[in-house]
C-alpha cells in the first residue's frame, strides 16, 4: 500500500512539473514579446517581420518547454516535447479566444505547427548532451 501511495505522489509531482515547464515557457514568451515590442518601437518593423518574429517566439518558447519536458521524461523525449508544444499552443489559442483576439485568424495552423515542431525539436535536443 505504501508503494502505491509513493508512486501516486511521484506521478502528481510529475504532472505539476510539466505544468511548471509550461508556465516557464509562457514567462519566456512574455519576455520575448516585450523585447519584440521594444524592437518594433525602436526600428519601426513591418508587419511581415513582426508576424515572423511572433512565430519564432512561439517556436523558441515551445522548444524551451520541450527541452525541459524531455530532460524530465528521459524516455520518448520527442513525444513529451511534442505534447508540450501542443499544450503550449492549446493554452495560447484558448487565451486568444477568451480575450477576443483570436476570431478567425488564418494564421492559426502555421502557429500550431511552429509550436508542435518547437516542442518536438526541444524534446529531441534534450537528449543530445546526456551522459551515456
Amino acid at each position: 500500500m505504501e508503494m502505491v501511495k509513493r508512486d501516486q505522489k511521484k506521478e502528481r509531482g510529475s504532472a505539476l512539473a510539466y505544468l511548471f515547464f509550461l508556465l516557464l515557457a509562457y514567462v519566456l514568451t512574455g519576455l520575448l514579446l516585450l523585447l519584440l515590442a521594444f524592437l518594433l518601437y525602436r526600428f519601426q518593423m513591418g508587419s511581415g517581420a513582426v508576424s515572423a518574429s511572433i512565430d519564432a517566439i512561439y517556436f523558441v518558447s515551445a522548444l524551451f518547454a520541450g527541452v525541459l519536458a524531455g530532460k524530465k521524461a528521459k524516455t520518448r523525449r520527442f513525444l513529451w516535447g511534442t505534447l508540450m508544444g501542443a499544450l503550449y499552443f492549446l493554452v495560447l489559442a484558448a487565451l486568444s479566444l477568451a480575450s477576443g483576439m483570436g476570431n478567425g485568424n488564418t494564421g492559426i495552423f502555421p502557429s500550431f505547427l511552429f509550436c508542435v515542431a518547437g516542442g518536438c525539436v526541444g524534446g529531441i535536443l534534450s537528449g543530445l548532451f546526456e551522459k551515456a
